[in-house]
């Protein structure tokens, strides 16, 4: 088995007809969930199955809710054959009831078959080697949708993988130009500075202003509005997406960490953002970062 992404996801169906003549069908049906979580439905008599077939499929899935069932179908109609002891039952009820009843017919024989659990399905019973063949067959077909819904699985995390990669190419993008609208914000905190001292002690106070405290307060908003340690642990973060993309197998649970990751950085970075530049690029990471969510909670 391949290593590759996988989504969980997917679905499976196997048919086929025992040796009597019975007719079967497993159904697969996997969906989203933290940790991997089966759920099995089995005719009466075949709870065996069970132990067997939640270690294989444990073997091959990671996570996921699993819905699994199991439909077992008659082609022909087993002869019936009527039970004694409710046979005798329903004779003494009707014929006590008919004798309370004056002018009451009496009981006809067609009507007391056809009243419920007075006939019944006769079963011919399977030796243990007829037994063991039977759970044979149908453990041999549940691994065969086992392998048909893994392979649903890998098929929608291949799609799944080039929307994750697209996405992780729109944050780093962003996060290129949030790195170039950032360069700038020294720049305009200065402007915006010297604006605001002019507007408080006109043109001739500012100029009065020492230019070394100018300098000391433009290098503390820069410090303030430094967004080069959140873009730097981004570009970390992108690198330890795309490899775990490139790595497949067992990736959701690490992606989601790291997607949490994302948005603590993406939400500093907006809250120190000193320009409506920088803040509309930091709006625009926070909504790629979450349709990126919104896609790892998808990987298994």
């Amino acid at each position: 088995m391949s290593k590759r992404l996988c989504s969980m996801t997917g679905f499976a169906r196997e048919a086929g007809t025992l040796a009597d003549g019975t007719a079967y069908a497993w159904e697969m049906k996997s969906v989203n969930g933290r940790g991997l979580e089966l759920r099995f439905r089995l005719p009466a008599g075949l709870d065996a199955l069970e132990a067997p077939a939640r270690d294989a499929a444990a073997k091959r899935l990671k996570r996921g809710n699993v819905q699994i069932g199991l439909a077992l179908r008659s082609e022909g109609r087993a002869p019936l054959t009527p039970d004694p002891a409710a046979l005798e039952r329903a004779l003494e009820l009707v014929t006590g009831l008919a004798a309370r009843i004056p002018g009451a017919a009496p009981p006809r024989a067609e009507a007391l078959l056809a009243l419920p659990g007075v006939m019944r399905a006769e079963q011919a019973e399977l030796t243990e080697a007829e037994e063991e063949a039977r759970r044979g067959v149908l453990l041999a077909a549940f691994q065969r949708a086992l392998s048909t819904l893994w392979e649903s699985r890998a098929a929608e995390g291949a799609r799944l993988a080039e929307i994750v990669t697209a996405l992780l190419d729109e944050i780093e993008a962003l996060c290129a130009a949030a790195g170039a609208e950032a360069a700038s914000q020294p720049g305009a905190q200065r402007a915006r500075l010297l604006e605001t001292l002019d507007g408080l002690l006109g043109e001739a106070g500012r100029a009065r202003f020492p230019e070394e405290r100018l300098a000391q307060e433009v290098a503390l908003l820069a410090a303030k509005s430094d967004v080069r340690e959140e873009l730097d642990r981004l570009a970390a973060h992108l690198g330890a997406a795309r490899a775990l993309v490139a790595e497949g197998e067992g990736a959701g649970r690490k992606l989601d960490f790291l997607v949490q990751e994302f948005v603590r950085e993406a939400n500093t970075l907006c809250s120190k953002s000193a320009s409506v530049a920088l803040t509309r690029i930091g709006l625009d990471l926070k909504a790629a970062i979450e349709r990126l969510r919104e896609q790892a909670a998808n990987v298994e």
